[in-house]
């Protein structure tokens, strides 16, 4: 089983990609040990000391570390992980715990608007980096989404969310007057 590594924009993940489907659908992030030990996955990823989060997609999964450790030996300990995983036929078939992407029949037509740029055009583009962006409400010409995987924390997540995201939720949506990381939300309640 060949595993392909790439380092993302956050120095504190890496993004490990198998030659294989890890999921039909969703995507599912594990910030602890005791969300880990709901997938067999993550549990075995959080065996490893010095993993922080796991974030699983359809084709891969990205890793957070702790500041402490070096990639050049949790790196290792990983692919292993995910090597003996996959090689006895695991598949990881399960759905977002967080599917704020799915577009539903109450949603207003500005919502479903949004939800359909982010599943089409922005959850690429940062699965490329190794993360994933969930559509969390629209208040007030507010948008407020939830950066996950490696995009969670990362120093350029800021850039990415104001230059990249709102630049085009803007110019696609006028009614957006501002995108926002959902943790904003959270600190003004």
């Amino acid at each position: 089983m060949f595993i392909q590594t790439e380092e993302t924009p956050n120095p504190l993940v890496m993004k490990f990609i198998p030659e294989c489907k890890i999921m039909e659908d969703g995507a599912a992030e594990y910030t602890n040990i005791e969300d880990a030990q709901k997938h067999p996955l993550a549990k075995l990823l959080f065996d490893i000391d010095g993993v922080e989060s796991v974030f699983i997609n359809t084709d891969f999964v990205s890793v957070t570390k702790n500041k402490q450790k070096d990639w050049t030996i949790l790196k290792t300990d990983i692919l292993c992980v995910l090597v003996d995983f996959f090689a006895s036929n695991s598949r990881v078939d399960i759905l977002s715990e967080i599917n704020g992407n799915e577009i539903k029949e109450d949603d207003d037509e500005i919502v479903k608007q949004i939800k359909i740029l982010i599943n089409e055009r922005i959850r690429p583009a940062v699965a490329h980096d190794g993360g994933d962006v969930v559509f969390h409400s629209f208040i007030d010409g507010i948008l407020y989404l939830e950066m996950r995987g490696a995009c969670a924390g990362c120093p350029s997540a800021g850039a990415t969310l104001k230059m990249g995201i709102e630049n085009m939720m803007k110019h696609y949506i006028p009614e957006i007057v501002e995108v926002r990381e959902i943790s904003e939300l959270r600190e003004v309640k």
